[in-house]
């Protein structure tokens, strides 16, 4: 796939796109990797600065060896990704895509042997302790209905919601609000995020709701 570099870094990071200068480590990018293919997939591109700046990458076998090694290795179960080598200025960017999988959930697996899922959610890959997956079809009343319209529009000027938070947004009962927002996630529109706790000290954290595209 040929791809036009500059039209991808204009979008900037988001939810389908990351930039990233160099792969650290296989099992770091294990965790974009999970995350676009459990969500809706994305492009990674190697050797583009966070701020867009392309700074190209010292060494394509290294860096694809970093991936294969996650695609194998770091991702449960594997992944097939495809890859080109775009030159600008003379300065190499690796570009990985990653397709939205079939075969979800899948967990990246730290250096530990740790097995996380991982979503996307705007330019960021968050951990969740379990994935809804969209397998219900699209209701396009619910969609079109005012209560889905003032969701969306809460959800471009916020980061995501909980329950309590879509329950005084469409003056719902909790219950009501927790039911409506699965049925948006198995409808595909919504990617829940049920944080895991880091130790047995860290309080639980309320699940939230992302736009699965945003």
């Amino acid at each position: 796939m040929k791809h036009n570099l500059s039209d991808l870094i204009a979008q900037g990071e988001g939810s389908r796109i990351e930039f990233k200068q160099t792969i650290s480590a296989a099992h770091r990018i294990a965790r974009t990797l999970a995350a676009f293919a459990n969500t809706a997939g994305g492009t990674i591109l190697i050797g583009v600065a966070d701020n867009g700046r392309i700074v190209g990458i010292a060494s394509e076998t290294h860096e694809m060896q970093l991936i294969e090694r996650a695609t194998d290795f770091k991702v449960e179960p594997g992944l097939t990704v495809s890859y080109e080598l775009v030159t600008v200025a003379g300065k190499q960017v690796l570009v990985i895509d990653v397709p939205e999988s079939d075969d979800k959930p899948h967990y990246a697996i730290n250096e530990y042997g740790h097995r996380t899922i991982y979503v996307r959610s705007k330019d960021k890959s968050v951990p969740t302790n379990k994935l809804i997956l969209a397998q219900s079809p699209t209701d396009k009343e619910l969609w079109d209905s005012p209560t889905v319209r003032s969701l969306l529009q809460f959800l471009r000027q916020h980061e995501s919601i909980t329950t309590g938070q879509m329950g005084q947004l469409a003056n719902l009962s909790e219950g009501r609000a927790a039911r409506l927002l699965r049925q948006l996630t198995e409808q595909g529109l919504l990617v829940m995020v049920d944080t895991p706790r880091r130790g047995v000290t860290e309080g639980i954290k309320p699940v939230r709701y992302y736009l699965k595209v945003s």
